[in-house]
């Protein structure tokens, strides 16, 4: 595991059940894997091919694509893959980002909980589904909140590995806040956990990144209390 990078199933007592993430999990390079003709055809042509090969997929389970329920299933499966839930796939969508002047001098952290997440799992293209909690100190410039949603939204729109998603929103916020001080904490259920193989509903899997000062323990528990995470994380 990366330095700047923690899992809760490392801290004794954390939650009941935690899933054990083994070495497949890690990913070499921060970047999602992607071919360099990645976006070299536009998002119709797209949807048209998946379109034709999740037929052929519905088709080879021995479904009726005959029938009024399911005959629109591939088109409708295929333009969710492109515009909705692997959108952050292109950087086209990546959100604008309007900083402030924080003429307040404001110099304390500034944590926004529970954003909601919802990726999918790289490994079975199944979901993802958690909260991101992400805490900043400023630099002398300041973000919108939303911001902070969309940003979260636009790396867990992919095919995914929470580890490597941690990592993309505490860089994504360092280098758009031009500062180190930053920290996320990412805790989420794994349906390829949950709805299939071991079939444990009861598992979380938590990550974190602590950068600058968020490294110190003082400010690293303070971030903790406001979330009111100190006692489950052992701390």
């Amino acid at each position: 595991m990366k330095p700047n990078e923690t899992s809760l199933n490392t801290l004794p007592n954390a939650w009941q059940m935690i899933e054990e993430i083994g070495e497949n999990h890690f990913s070499s390079n921060l970047d999602t894997p992607l071919r360099d003709d990645a976006f070299e055809i536009d998002d119709d042509l797209k949807i048209e091919l998946i379109e034709k090969h999740f037929r052929e997929i519905m088709h080879i389970l021995g479904l009726d694509l005959t029938d009024d329920s399911l005959k629109g299933t591939p088109h409708r499966v295929a333009k969710m893959y492109v515009k909705e839930i692997f959108s952050g796939l292109n950087p086209a969508n990546k959100p604008k980002i309007s900083l402030f002047e924080n003429k307040y001098e404001y110099n304390q952290m500034l944590v926004e909980k529970d954003i909601i997440v919802y990726s999918y799992c790289e490994h079975h293209f199944v979901p993802i589904v958690g909260k991101a909690h992400v805490a900043y100190i400023s630099k002398g410039q300041v973000i919108g909140l939303s911001k902070l949603n969309r940003i979260v939204q636009y790396y867990a729109r992919r095919p995914q590995v929470q580890e490597r998603m941690t990592m993309q929103i505490g860089k994504e916020l360092q280098e758009v806040l031009q500062t180190e001080d930053v920290a996320i904490v990412v805790d989420a259920k794994h349906l390829c956990v949950s709805s299939r193989g071991v079939q444990d509903v009861c598992s979380s899997t938590i990550t974190a990144f602590y950068e600058g000062k968020f490294r110190e323990e003082a400010t690293k528990n303070e971030f903790l209390k406001y979330l009111s995470l100190s006692t489950e994380y052992g701390i």
